[in-house]
C-alpha cells in the first residue's frame, strides 16, 4: 500500500472515528502554536505511528515543524527492525537514539518495572527532543489511557487524577507534553492498523511478556464490564476529574499546599 493510501484513509473511512477527534483535542486544549518545533514520539505501537501520521497531515496546514523521535530502550534487534519497517511504509524519516533503559529498569524493579521505564523513558524524550530543538513533545495516549488512569490512580494509588492533555515539564524548561489523541478510541486506531494491513508487536520490555504488569488490563477490563451495563461509564469517568466540586470533597492539594474541607466549614453555607 503507497504512503498515500495510508493517508487518504484518515481522510475518508476514518475521518469520524480518528482525524475528527485527533483535531477536536488539539483546538479544545489548545496544544499547538505557530512556529512549534514538535517531538512525535515513536514507540512503535499503533497508536505513535498513527500519532505521527495525524501530525504530519496537521503540519501541511499549520506553520509547525515535525521530528519523529523514536527510542531504542534496549530493543532486541528483531523488535527495532519491525519498528523501522512499519515506519518506512508510512514514510516516517525515524530519528532512533539508544538507551539501556530495560536494563536498569529491570534490574530496579524486576517484578513491576513499568512505573520506573516510562519515568525514565519520558526524561530521555525530553533531553534528546530539546537537543533537536523540539519544543513539545506528542505522545501517543488516547481516551482509554485517560480513563484507565483515572481509576488506577483512585484504585491503587488513593487519589483523583487526570491525565492531563497538555503538561509543562518540571526538569526541561520550555518543554510541553501534549497528547493529540486524547479524544481517539482504542478501538479506532485497532480498526485503522487492520485496514491498513499494519501489524505492530508488543511491547519488548520482558515484564510486558512475562504478564508481570497487568494492573491496567485488569483496569480495562473493569471498565468493559461495567460499560456493557451503562454505556455511559466511560464518559462519566472522564467527566469525574472535568467537574470536580471541592465543596464536597475531603481535601484538595495545589500549588499553596494541602487544604481541607474544614478550613471553610465554619463558613460554608449548606
Amino acid at each position: 500500500m503507497p504512503v498515500s493510501e495510508y493517508e487518504r484513509l484518515l481522510h475518508t473511512d476514518f475521518a469520524r472515528t480518528l482525524r475528527k477527534p485527533f483535531r477536536r483535542a488539539v483546538e479544545e486544549y489548545r496544544m499547538f502554536a505557530p512556529g512549534d518545533h514538535v517531538a512525535a514520539c515513536i514507540s512503535g505501537g499503533k497508536d505513535s505511528m498513527l500519532l505521527a501520521l495525524l501530525l504530519r497531515g496537521l503540519a501541511r496546514e499549520l506553520p509547525l515543524e515535525i521530528s519523529f523521535l523514536a527510542m531504542d530502550p534496549g530493543y532486541a534487534p528483531a523488535h527495532r527492525q519491525h519498528i523501522e519497517a512499519n515506519a518506512e511504509r508510512l514514510g516516517l524519516p525515524l530519528h532512533f537514539f539508544g538507551t539501556n533503559i530495560l536494563r536498569v529498569a529491570g534490574r530496579h524493579s524486576p517484578e513491576h518495572p513499568c512505573f520506573l521505564c516510562a519515568k525514565m523513558r519520558r526524561g530521555h524524550l525530553y533531553a534528546e527532543a530539546q537537543r533537536l530543538g523540539c519544543t513539545k513533545i506528542a505522545l501517543g495516549h488516547h481516551y482509554d489511557d485517560a480513563i484507565e488512569t483515572v481509576l488506577m490512580g483512585l484504585l491503587y494509588g488513593g487519589q483523583v487524577q487526570a491525565m492531563l492533555p497538555r503538561l509543562h515539564s518540571k526538569n526541561y524548561p520550555g518543554m510541553e507534553l501534549v497528547r493529540p489523541l486524547y479524544f481517539v478510541r482504542e478501538a479506532a486506531v485497532s480498526a485503522w492498523a487492520d485496514a491498513c494491513g499494519l501489524r505492530f508487536e508488543p511491547c519488548g520490555c520482558p515484564a510486558a511478556q512475562r504478564g508481570t504488569d497487568g494492573k491496567r488490563a485488569e483496569v480495562k477490563a473493569l471498565i468493559a464490564r461495567l460499560a456493557e451495563g451503562n454505556p455511559q461509564v466511560e464518559k462519566n469517568i472522564l467527566n469525574a476529574v472535568k467537574t470536580v466540586d471541592t465543596r464536597k470533597v475531603l481535601g484538595w492539594r495545589d500549588g499553596k499546599g494541602r487544604h481541607s474541607f474544614l478550613d471553610a466549614f465554619e463558613t460554608d453555607t449548606l
